[in-house]
């Protein structure tokens, strides 16, 4: 993403982790956002533009951003497990690189899907400071609920024209929670055209 970027190696359930690091300037830093990828088989990996522009996002509001390749994507280790032992993956890495202090997620697609049962797995005494849910495969998979304690600081985005994921499906997820989602008019799933205002409304949920 740009000269500041790290390469790292975690340790998953299976193996190595393949990831990158992006820091904000020195003395900003507000703490640490993991990111998650869209779905393995459909070509989804940690250089998705809808992953890489999160990623933008939470470095210029001073938060080190990290994204990360699922298991069986690039060089990390494994094949793929549904969700179940991607969802262990990053929880992994969570230990490694955040095991206390701010800690935001995100998620793109499957890896919205994958992060919202992180989220559950982690439960109250690890709850995000932020969640960010793009494109959630609401219609392809079983999302996790968004604990009421977080939905304040929890941002759903999704595009109106959505073909891959309806629009529908996630406002049949979201309807029982009572939780809000920001549609963006005439959008699709890859936000094409449209990602510096998807930057734009993480940057602004992020600051405020």
């Amino acid at each position: 993403m740009n000269q500041a970027t790290q390469t790292l190696t975690l340790q998953g359930e299976a193996g190595n982790l393949e990831a990158l690091m992006d820091s904000p300037p020195e003395g900003t830093l507000q703490g640490t956002a993991v990111i998650a990828h869209p779905h393995p088989l459909f070509g989804g990996t940690m250089h998705n533009k809808v992953v890489q522009t999160l990623a933008r996002a939470f470095v210029q509001c001073g938060w080190r951003a990290v994204r990360f390749n699922f298991r069986g994507v690039g060089a990390s280790a494994g094949s793929y497990d549904e969700g179940r032992g991607e969802a262990v993956d990053m929880r992994r890495l969570i230990d490694q690189l955040a095991p206390d202090g701010p800690l935001a997620l995100a998620g793109f697609s499957f890896g919205a899907f994958v992060t919202s049962h992180v989220v559950q797995a982690l439960g109250e005494a690890r709850l995000p400071q932020a969640l960010v849910l793009v494109g959630t495969a609401a219609s392809r998979f079983e999302v996790a609920p968004v604990p009421q304690s977080l939905h304040e600081r929890c941002l759903v985005v999704h595009g109106e024209q959505d073909d891959t994921v309806p629009l529908a499906s996630v406002m049949d997820w979201a309807r029982p929670q009572s939780l809000p989602i920001t549609v963006i008019p005439g959008v699709e799933h890859f936000f094409h055209g449209q990602l510096p205002l998807l930057k734009s409304l993480v940057i602004r949920h992020m600051k405020a």
